[in-house]
């Protein structure tokens, strides 16, 4: 039985993947270099953002990486917020699953800046345990996040679960030798995430719910 759920944020609990898409690209366009597709900023969701941006722009020096940081966050801190909205199903699950007395957590590439924004924006921030952001840690897919995450909550990686919606998500939470669920309908491909073998696929959040509960059950 899991006591502890670990969830990513982009593209697992929040849809916010068309203000990365155009985050992105507005800050490549404001440094005049060559704007990124939608298809290579939608497989770099999930890493830490000073490795995006190298992964994005692999010629970039030290200081364009920075510049592209910066005017990335400006647009992406100046987005309106109604573009990236909870999926479905997310705030009354999250809500149940803390009824039923799971523990929750948050493993994101987002800085630690951009999730206390967003966290208080949905006022979700009240049922989570622990939140660790790549600006804290190692960027996925490095097991740093989770194994920090394992310590603060004194649990061994067996009662744990890792859910994201990337790749990194699942090759982090094998790294650090914790079960994951791969969650279909965010940035990265379903055949991209089998690869790391998941004990569980999901196509809509609430479907946690239910599995844990037989899971727990069983």
């Amino acid at each position: 039985m899991y006591e502890l759920l670990i969830f990513d944020w982009d593209g697992t609990i929040i849809d916010s993947e068309a203000s990365i898409i155009q985050s992105m690209q507005a800050a490549a366009r404001d440094l005049t270099i060559e704007e990124p597709v939608d298809a290579a900023v939608r497989n770099i969701i999930g890493l830490g953002l000073p490795e995006a941006i190298q992964m994005l722009f692999p010629a970039a020096d030290g200081a364009l990486v920075q510049a592209v940081r910066e005017r990335y966050v400006h647009h992406f801190l100046s987005a309106d917020p109604t573009r990236s909205s909870l999926f479905p199903g997310v705030r009354e699950t999250l809500q149940r699953l803390s009824d039923e007395g799971f523990r929750l957590a948050v493993a994101t590439g987002k800085s630690r800046r951009g999730l206390n924004r967003v966290l208080a924006d949905t006022q979700l921030g009240g049922l989570f345990e622990v939140t660790k952001c790549a600006d804290e840690t190692a960027s996925k897919p490095d097991p740093l996040m989770l194994e920090e995450i394992l310590l603060i909550t004194d649990l061994a990686a067996d009662r744990a679960v890792m859910i994201g919606d990337t790749e990194y998500d699942l090759e982090m939470g094998q790294r650090a030798r914790m079960d994951t669920v791969a969650v279909s309908y965010g940035a990265h491909e379903l055949e991209r995430l089998t690869r790391w073998n998941p004990v569980r696929e999901i196509h809509a959040f609430a479907e946690l719910e239910s599995w844990l509960l037989s899971h727990r059950a069983g």
